[in-house]
């Protein structure tokens, strides 16, 4: 699943309005923005909005120092990220977003 159609389905499950401007005529060339208010999203690169959007659907977050992340509901089958590169952080973001999508695409 590219990473604008994760964005759209974790914005469903949070019930937050966004509007998507394309950079370019490929997926991976995109931005979202809240309505009405109009402030860029993006829980994939934004530490905040994706603890903004953990805490708003209720979700547990575990984390493996250095090897992984993991980021679901109690009860349900969570979604792991590995570690991978200089930034430690994105594997926890990659994983609220996938977990959040998972919500919205069950909607």
């Amino acid at each position: 699943m590219t990473d604008k159609k994760l964005l759209e389905l974790a914005a469903k499950a949070a019930g937050i309005d966004v509007r998507c401007i394309s950079n370019g005529e490929q997926d991976e060339q995109f931005s979202f923005y809240t309505q009405p208010d109009q402030l860029w999203w993006n829980p994939l690169e934004d530490d905040g909005d994706a603890l903004r959007l953990a805490v708003k659907l209720g979700l547990d977050i575990f984390c493996r120092p250095a090897q992984w992340s993991e980021c679901g509901r109690i009860g349900t089958a969570g979604h792991r990220e590995l570690y991978k590169g200089d930034d430690p952080y994105a594997a926890t973001r990659r994983a609220i977003v996938r977990a959040a999508a998972e919500i919205g695409r069950k909607m």
